[in-house]
């Protein structure tokens, strides 16, 4: 099918171009979502007719899309989560759970806008970009942690499932020293009574 687009799509192409989409496509997300019309003669002269007011539109919501994501480029948003020992979460953080830390903070996006691959299923930072508008994006950081305290050793560069494994490995390494030293278990605690 062909279609006008009314905006700059990714990987299609910008305001005014005519391209060739598959049907599905177009009907399911460009034709309701307003970011395209059907290349018909009579919607290729209403376009002209309105090319005018469509960029200006279009200019403005990006404008406003800028200023938005001068707001949120490069904030860290903390996110405080059940995990096991070795930092795999009990769930997951999705789309909607950034969406909503970063709505908590005084910005508005959807969920829409927060472009994750995948879940992030996993305690630490990780970069999550958001698309405010088609020619405007922003980068967040989630630090995803179990307690507050967690998520500031995170925030200072600390891997806190590694330092946990240390200090095991150190109490552990402890304990054995002193069992060694004359703790439980030594010879002289056995030692046979003299008669």
């Amino acid at each position: 099918m062909k279609v006008i687009l009314l905006e700059r799509v990714e990987r299609l192409g910008s305001l005014g171009d005519v391209v060739n989409v598959k049907d599905g496509f177009a009907r399911n997300f460009l034709l309701p979502r307003s970011k395209a019309l059907r290349a018909t003669s009579s919607n290729m002269k209403v376009f002209e007719a309105q090319r005018v007011e469509i960029e200006s539109r279009n200019a403005a919501a990006s404008a406003a899309a800028a200023k938005a994501a001068q707001r949120i480029d490069g904030q860290t948003y903390v996110m405080i989560r059940s995990a096991g020992d070795t930092g795999q979460l009990y769930g997951s953080v999705s789309g909607r759970d950034v969406a909503d830390a970063v709505n908590a903070e005084g910005a508005r996006i959807d969920r829409s806008m927060v472009a994750l691959d995948k879940p992030i299923k996993t305690l630490g930072l990780h970069q999550v970009k958001v698309r405010l508008h088609a020619e405007v994006s922003a980068t967040v950081t989630i630090n995803v942690a179990r307690s507050a305290d967690e998520a500031e050793r995170q925030a200072r560069g600390e891997n806190v499932i590694a330092s946990q494994f240390e200090a095991e490995r150190a109490s552990e390494a402890e304990a054995a020293a002193d069992m060694l030293e004359g703790g439980a278990g030594s010879q002289e605690a056995f030692a046979p009574d003299e008669a």
